[in-house]
């Protein structure tokens, strides 16, 4: 049987995530529980079903329908998706006359998914460009990443990931150095607020930074700058510490957006940074100059 992944988008003619324009194939699954996290239906392995209110005619047919019982109607007629008794059969996504209920996540072959890359290869060529996967956490599907990968080399793609870096080492060194470039999210230096803000320690990331680094890997650190998080002076001196401790010159700043809250709606979660203002690079100025008085080519 053909080795499957499941991917919940694969975005074209990006310019952002790496050099060139680009494919963005983003993969299920992830070990962190950010709470600004913009991709909330990435962090489940496995497909799930969204909920669109506003299309929804109140048929009750998914809550009958359900062989688990996961769907139930609360008083005022909105659905409720139980996701710990979930199977992802999507019975009830076929059988919605509204089409309020959809699927997010699909199987695919790295036969499929190479496919799609190779439609644009000539951007790529073009424009010095390639494929990026993204997440999620890319690493959390291993096999399908190793599979995917010789295809895109074996016709000289360049290829980046977007990491969060959480992988056991022996994925990490496996298939760390088979990419052109890691974009490596570095979102707190302190493994206490790590933890309060991820839900997850950073020993691990910071371990497989040094050593990817140590190999001669090419890496850009890349720091997401969220409010309460990781926003203030004294996280941009950590953060800049623990780069130049390691031996980087180069970092990228992302400042915080809200462009990800209404996914959490269709998935029934509240989301805990309501109402935060979104940064601008403008807003940064004092906190890239922390990395910039460092030695640290920082940029947006």
């Amino acid at each position: 049987m053909e080795l499957k992944g499941i991917v919940f988008n694969i975005q074209k003619f990006s310019i952002h995530d790496g050099p060139g324009v680009r494919t963005n194939v983003f993969l299920k699954g992830c070990p962190l529980r950010c709470k600004w996290c913009s991709n909330p239906e990435s962090q489940a392995a496995r497909p799930q079903v969204l909920y669109h209110s506003a299309e929804c005619v109140h048929c009750k047919k998914c809550v009958a329908s359900c062989p688990e019982q996961a769907v139930s109607a609360d008083d005022s007629g909105r659905l409720r998706i139980d996701f710990t008794r979930c199977s992802g059969c999507m019975v009830c996504v076929h059988g919605c006359p509204g089409r309020a209920l959809t699927c997010e996540g699909e199987e695919k072959t790295a036969d499929e998914v190479f496919e799609i890359c190779m439609q644009d290869l000539d951007f790529y060529e073009e424009s010095g460009g390639g494929v990026t996967l993204s997440g999620g956490e890319a690493l959390m599907q291993p096999d399908f990443v190793e599979a995917l990968l010789q295809r895109l080399k074996e016709k000289g793609v360049h290829t980046a990931i977007e990491t969060t870096g959480c992988a056991a080492p022996e994925i990490f060194q496996r298939l760390a150095p088979r990419f052109d470039l890691l974009l490596f999210d570095v979102k707190h230096w302190d493994c206490a607020k790590h933890r309060e803000g991820t839900g997850v320690g950073n020993e691990q990331i910071i371990q497989n930074l040094r050593w990817g680094y140590g190999q001669g890997l090419n890496i850009l650190p890349r720091i997401p700058v969220i409010p309460g998080f990781n926003g203030a002076p004294e996280d941009g001196v950590g953060i800049a510490g623990l780069l130049k401790e390691i031996g980087f010159t180069r970092a990228q700043l992302l400042p915080f957006h809200q462009m990800g809250e209404k996914k959490y709606e269709l998935l029934n979660r509240s989301y805990e940074l309501t109402g935060v203002k979104a940064l601008h690079p403008e807003d940064l100025t004092a906190y890239r100059q922390i990395f910039l008085d460092r030695g640290i080519d920082c940029f947006f």
